[in-house]
């Protein structure tokens, strides 16, 4: 990051909106299968299987050495769990982290899952953090600023008690993974980042992860990939792919069969 987000004219909004239809499409055909007894593996194999018999690229699979196709985080994994042969128990959550290149382009998103008879806490962590997510989104405004996101999420969690991460954070997204403008999902009154201006044709995503302690995480220092909450208490997170509009927002990673605006889990 460092360089000024990309402006994408017409033709290329048009590419972003393919990309990121099919990385929502990818979340439906994986969806049913979130489910007590299946294996993080066998996700990941049905992104693998799916994604590649459309002709298209699993964006995480080798991405700085990543070893999967997505991002399977379980419980207190906040984010970039790994697909191994841990099967899914009746009480967890578990976030899937998805994201697509098609025809050059990227789609990224992610849903929190909750798996049989989960706990009260558990519920109402993914619950506040789903609602955290549009609560940002419904904030922003063309020629808004970034802060403007951070500064919603942290005003909604902290009001109802969870702690916001502040070591990862969205990003901006088109031809390239990660770049402009970085999305903190926290402000602070009196620091000057987040102080980018949100232009007609920018994209990027919102993904707020929220903890039920701390806000600290830890990197596993075996995989150089999972990162834990330092305390070892849950956390969620939920993501969509915005392009801003001339107007306002446009989410362009909604799915068909997922929970939308004002769900209740």
């Amino acid at each position: 990051m460092g360089r000024q987000p990309p402006i994408y004219n017409v033709e290329e909004r048009e590419g972003l909106r393919v990309a990121s239809k099919f990385n929502a499409q990818l979340m439906d055909h994986v969806r049913p299968h979130v489910t007590a007894g299946v294996k993080t593996r066998e996700l990941d194999d049905l992104v693998r299987e799916y994604t590649l018999e459309h002709g298209h690229t699993p964006a995480c699979l080798g991405y700085n050495g990543y070893p999967a196709c997505s991002c399977i985080s379980i419980n207190e994994v906040v984010c970039h769990g790994i697909p191994d042969d841990r099967e899914l128990d009746d009480g967890d959550i578990v976030n899937v982290d998805l994201t697509t290149i098609v025809n050059g382009w990227y789609g990224d998103q992610s849903e929190t899952f909750l798996i049989g008879q989960v706990s009260d806490e558990a519920r109402r962590l993914v619950q506040v953090t789903f609602e955290s997510l549009w609560v940002a989104i419904r904030r922003i405004e063309p020629y808004g600023k970034v802060r403007d996101i951070g500064a919603a999420i942290y005003k909604y969690a902290r009001e109802r008690d969870f702690e916001i991460v502040r070591e990862y954070q969205g990003h901006g997204i088109g031809r390239s993974f990660h770049q402009e403008p970085g999305i903190p999902h926290f402000w602070f009154r009196g620091t000057k980042a987040g102080g980018q201006v949100i232009r007609p044709g920018m994209c990027f995503t919102i993904e707020p992860m929220l903890n039920i302690g701390t806000w600290k995480t830890n990197l596993d220092k075996f995989d150089n990939w999972t990162v834990r909450t330092l305390d070892g208490k849950l956390s969620a997170q939920f993501e969509h792919t915005i392009l801003m509009g001339d107007d306002g927002p446009e989410i362009l990673t909604l799915t068909q069969n997922g929970p939308q605006e004002g769900h209740s889990f």
